[in-house]
């Protein structure tokens, strides 16, 4: 058992503001008793939780540069903007070739700038089914995962805002599940697509048995179409960066927050990793290793990919891999980047016969400008939304499905989603005109993948394999998925007055063969991978960390981030990564009696 310090390779130089830093020199000190690498969605609230006790000191390494003055993070109908690959806010990752998916390589994107993926990602907050936390308790073996006992943390981690454009939200969403004090703002679309929102709800009055309402998917149980809820407060995104660190927070005495600080390994004292020891001191400006020490813990909050990348490059994960690359091996911990569990999502779109879709402020340029400008006067408009879509819908394969032959039911009981159904009121492929679209994911996935190390350069892209629908079976089930989103589209609320027009590619003429070979060859990441350091029970033979997320095997380093999560939930995983990282900050708080 060894207690860990840090390397970091700190890159430019600038000018302190706050308690936020941008260059090495600036900081006050390289010792503090809790170091956590990663100011994404969940270091950014266990830093703010940790320093609400003024006897601890806290430093946050976040490899990106600061969330302040970017529009495109701040402005919701901009999201594209921060997320996109080759924008400086993304990690410009790729994945390897997707051989289940007919193939593509697919660009992955993650944040990286302060608030990490909460600062970039589509605003989606949707908690999953009570049925995910659960098996996450009978699978670790700690109660404290249950549904009932991290509800508590949903609460804490949320304040319910009424949207933007204040229109009475009676009916659609259910206040007596929603925290109203939490650091998060969350609220419904604050901009009404009244057409295509009317059609969506009076298709569940006309499939009631195979689309019923459900008044909140944040319930626990999510199962039914509702309506979608954001990350969203007063017309802005809502993210770890805007809610945990405040101004008022930063200005903590115990807490700094160093912005360009990507983290290459972690050391111990006598233990030689490549070209320095623990004792190496700033090399030069602009390239420099120096050592962040931590006297009590270091906490990963690195996210799935970038976690996994840092445990690698230390030393800390499957021997074999490592002493392949020359790296020496300081604990053969196997599962370590491996058991990613990832959402494929496909899409399906119509013209429709209204100019009442999102096409209206995106291919007209005077529009645009109009709702951009109505956003910077009053905060309101088309803009306070992202794209995403106004409903959800969260849907099971039939219990008799023969899919349960090719494979056990994946999903963790008869309460909790196979598919996520988002309903949009725009197209996908850039063309001229209007349209209306539903993405159907699998959310239940049998197929893993694994994160690993390109080569022994700290600081190379790791190799990315989702292993999307590498399984049979959720290739065969999207499949399945996608039939129930044509069915969504044959209700009369859709076609009874001529509304929904020609499809843009016309899969209900397909043969089962055909539409299996188009979902294949037509299906993307939710990115939402997990898995990488999953939970597993004390003294288990696989996982990467213990219950309280404790890296088996090492004394003072710890894991708080969405990699944990042993098996991707049926949902977004922005509202469970927050309550990971509740939960974390108070498993800390617990063993340094705090």
């Amino acid at each position: 058992m060894f207690a860990p310090a840090l390397t970091i390779l700190s890159f430019f130089s600038g000018v302190a503001f706050c308690k936020v830093y941008e260059d090495v020199a600036d900081l006050p000190s390289l010792h503090y008793d809790f170091v956590i690498v990663g100011g994404g969605t969940a270091g950014n609230v266990v830093a703010s939780r940790l320093t609400e006790n003024s006897s601890v000191s806290v430093l946050v390494l976040e490899a990106g540069p600061t969330n302040k003055g970017v529009l495109d993070a701040q402005v919701p109908f901009l999201s594209n903007g921060v997320s996109d690959t080759g924008t400086p806010y993304s990690w410009n990752y790729t994945t390897t070739p997707q051989t289940g998916a007919d193939g593509h390589v697919f660009d992955y994107l993650r944040g990286y700038l302060l608030g990490g993926c909460s600062s970039h990602n589509g605003l989606a907050y949707t908690r999953g089914a009570a049925e995910d936390f659960d098996r996450y308790a009978n699978l670790t073996g700690d109660q404290g995962w249950s549904w009932n006992q991290i509800f508590p943390y949903f609460l804490k981690n949320e304040q319910w805002t009424a949207p933007a454009d204040n229109h009475n939200t009676q009916g659609q969403f259910n206040p007596a599940v929603h925290g109203t004090s939490g650091p998060i703002e969350v609220s419904l679309s604050g901009f009404s697509w009244t057409e295509f929102e009317r059609r969506v709800i009076q298709t569940t009055n006309e499939f009631p048995n195979e689309f019923p309402f459900n008044l909140d998917m944040n319930s626990g149980q999510p199962l039914g179409i509702g309506w979608l809820q954001y990350t969203i407060g007063h017309g802005e995104r809502s993210s770890s960066a805007t809610g945990y660190l405040t101004p008022e927070i930063l200005r903590r005495p115990n807490l700094d927050v160093l912005l360009h600080a990507q983290v290459s390994d972690m050391v111990r004292p006598g233990l030689v990793r490549r070209i320095h020891t623990a004792h190496t001191a700033i090399r030069h400006a602009g390239t420099s290793l120096f050592i962040a020490r931590a006297s009590k813990e270091i906490i990963l909050s690195a996210g799935a990919i970038g976690t996994p990348q840092i445990l690698l490059n230390s030393g800390i994960g499957d021997h074999t891999a490592l002493a392949a690359l020359g790296i020496p091996t300081v604990l053969n911990l196997p599962s370590v980047g491996k058991n990613v569990s990832e959402h494929a999502y496909t899409g399906l779109s119509w013209a429709v016969n209204s100019n009442q879709t999102v096409e209206s402020i995106t291919q007209n340029a005077t529009r645009y400008n109009e709702a951009f400008a109505e956003w910077n006067r009053s905060h309101t408009g088309p803009f306070v939304d992202p794209s995403p879509g106004t409903h959800a819908g969260w849907l099971r394969l039939n219990a008799d499905s023969p899919l349960f032959n090719v494979h056990a039911d994946p999903s963790p009981g008869p309460d909790a989603p196979h598919f996520e159904m988002l309903l949009q009121p725009f197209g996908f492929a850039g063309t001229q005109g209007h349209f209306v679209s539903f993405t159907m994911a699998m959310v239940s996935p049998v197929s893993r993948g694994s994160v690993t190390l390109s080569s022994n350069d700290p600081f190379a892209a790791p190799v990315i394999d989702l292993g999307l629908l590498s399984s049979e079976f959720d290739a065969l089930a999207l499949t399945e998925g996608v039939k129930l989103a044509l069915k969504f589209a044959t209700a009369p609320a859709w076609n009874h007055d001529g509304y929904l027009g020609a499809p843009t590619v016309d899969l209900a003429a397909m043969s089962h063969a055909e539409l299996l070979a188009h979902v294949r060859a037509n299906s993307g990441p939710g990115y939402h991978i997990v898995g990488t350091a999953g939970m597993s029970a004390r003294g288990a033979q696989y996982g990467v960390v213990d219950p309280d997320l404790k890296v088996k095997g090492i004394a003072g380093l710890r894991v708080i981030d969405a990699s944990v999560l042993p098996i991707v939930p049926g949902a977004h995983t922005q509202a469970a990564t927050y309550v990971v990282a509740e939960r974390g900050a108070d498993l800390v708080k617990q063993t340094w009696a705090l």
